[in-house]
């Protein structure tokens, strides 16, 4: 049967899918929609099974906060290159998966991954992403997301560099204005800029102490000046490192970015704007993405790119 441009149009707002890709499909299925959008589903599975070798290390990590400020998520989806983490297209499928994620049930990311994409009900979000896999034309990830709640204060969140690194600030207090939201999202720069392990020292586990303890006795033991002192002195100098790498790792303990004095630690910070606003607050927590932390990305030999394009 003939396909009409107006069936094409409509599979292509349907699906995203291009136009003799659509074309196609019509064709295969004799004009049916509906099997015309499988063929293209299936169609899309099977390119983002070929890309899904590829390393996809770029990407964005998007934020979002609820309107009443109590929830908020961040999650993060990887590209293979920085040139399709700066496409609009992209970019808007980022936000719906962010949209999706605040909303979500999911414990984890495999549930998420297998729950109804809210978009259009009938794929999977799974399914809906390697649609998108077949419209960009590069292998994706959504790697991972994180959903904060804070019923007795609210959530900050702050983006840097266009989505390089996102960050929740979980902020518990009895008064919320904007010197206090202004705050929030000081502290949520300080956790973008200075990647902080913990919120306070008491999060850092004792065998985290035991394992830095041990490690800085092995370096004074190898030490031919401060292996001599004694041992009291030892344990002293292990104990001052200790501390002032828990300042380093501790958000709370850091100094504060914005200090005027250079001294200033960030709960200190927090606790002049808490005194200053007749307010309680508590930085109960942080989340910090950034974007292909801990994927190995793959060098690309470009001689040997164009040699094997060539047969060679």
């Amino acid at each position: 049967m003939a396909i009409t441009a107006a069936q094409v149009k409509e599979l292509r707002e349907m699906t995203g899918a291009g136009m003799m890709d659509c074309k196609k499909a019509l064709t295969a299925t004799e004009g049916d929609m509906d099997k015309a959008v499988e063929f293209l589903r299936e169609k899309g599975l099977a390119t983002a099974q070929k890309k899904a070798s590829r390393v996809a290390a770029e990407g964005l990590c998007k934020a979002l906060v609820a309107e009443d400020g109590k929830k908020a998520v961040v999650v993060e989806v990887n590209a293979e290159t920085d040139f399709v983490a700066k496409n609009e297209k992209f970019q808007g499928y980022v936000a719906d998966v962010a949209a999706q994620a605040l909303n979500t049930e999911a414990a984890d990311i495999d549930a998420f991954l297998a729950e109804p994409w809210a978009l259009d009900t009938t794929k999977s979000v799974k399914e809906a992403l390697a649609a998108q896999i077949a419209v960009i034309g590069e292998n994706m990830n959504i790697r991972r997301f994180a959903q904060v709640k804070e019923d007795n204060g609210f959530v900050a969140s702050y983006i840097h560099m266009g989505g390089k690194i996102g960050v929740l600030v979980d902020v518990e207090t009895d008064v919320v204005n904007d010197a206090i939201k202004e705050m929030a999202k000081n502290v949520a720069m300080q956790v973008a800029a200075l990647k902080p392990l913990y919120t306070s020292d008491s999060e850092v586990s004792a065998d985290y102490i035991e394992h830095e303890k041990e490690i800085l006795l092995a370096q004074i033991q190898n030490d031919p000046k401060e292996s001599q002192k004694p041992e009291k002195v030892i344990q002293g100098m292990i104990q001052g490192r200790i501390k002032k790498e828990l300042k380093e790792i501790c958000l709370l303990d850091q100094v504060y970015v914005k200090a005027e004095d250079g001294k200033q630690t960030v709960g200190n910070y927090v606790a002049q704007v808490a005194k200053e606003n007749g307010a309680k607050i508590t930085i109960k927590s942080f989340v910090r993405y950034e974007t292909g932390e801990g994927i190995e990305k793959k060098e690309e030999n470009f001689a040997e790119e164009v040699a094997k394009q060539m047969g060679k």
